[in-house]
């Protein structure tokens, strides 16, 4: 399996698409953290940069998915079976936490002031939240699944955009509540929501991440 996860890492690495998602994060990070980031809004701005990241984590997941030309693909799965599929997955979050660790060296060179350990905990759980989610939104729209670009680009965007629709409904248990993430953390109720959050967050790319394995298996 470590075999399987360092190859895929390093054929997305060598190719042109590992850079991509980076030059969307950066922009995006520049943005965030324009101005310092005062006393008492660390908790905020980590929980606005992890939602606002989750489509580059996808983007970078769906790119590490699709660059094994189909016929490498074939061949995988024949010798390596269902370790193939995990091995992708693994592979794919192990590159989008390291974004999620750019993410968060970024945050903490614009704070103006040293946060409790706790905030930075939470700060690092919701990025890591961010990149499963991520990830799941990725594959569910990487090309064994969907085998069009533009149609999977379209389908990416789009289930952000649910995302944060469902979020902005306030019914929590039916996606990925984003926006619940951002609104606790401003109002300094998300360290005593975190674990509740959490369940809920990672409810539906569990579900997202099995429908996928499910797919590449009975798939041809």
């Amino acid at each position: 399996m470590i075999a399987l996860v360092r190859f895929r890492l390093a054929a997305y690495t060598r190719s042109h698409r590992a850079v991509q998602p980076l030059i969307g994060l950066l922009p995006l990070l520049a943005i965030l953290y324009a101005a310092p980031v005062p006393p008492g809004a660390e908790l905020g701005a980590a929980a606005d940069s992890a939602a606002i990241l989750v489509p580059v984590f996808a983007w970078a997941a769906r790119g590490l998915l699709d660059s094994e030309p189909d016929e490498q693909r074939m061949i995988s799965r024949t010798a390596a079976g269902r370790s193939e599929v995990a091995g992708g997955l693994l592979a794919a979050g192990a590159y989008d936490l390291v974004l999620a660790a750019v993410a968060m060296t970024a945050l903490v060179l614009r704070l103006s002031a040293a946060p409790g350990a706790a905030v930075l905990a939470a700060g690092a759980c919701l990025h890591l939240l961010s990149v499963i989610a991520g990830v799941a939104l990725g594959a569910l729209t990487s090309r064994p699944i969907i085998a069009s670009p533009a149609v999977s680009s379209m389908t990416l965007i789009l289930g952000y955009l649910v995302m944060l629709l469902i979020s902005m409904s306030g019914t929590r248990w039916l996606g990925v509540p984003l926006l619940t993430w951002m609104r606790d953390a401003h109002h300094g109720v998300l360290l005593a929501e975190l674990p509740l959050i959490t369940v809920q967050s990672l409810l539906w790319p569990a579900l997202g991440l099995a429908g996928y394995a499910r797919l590449r298996l009975t798939r041809p």
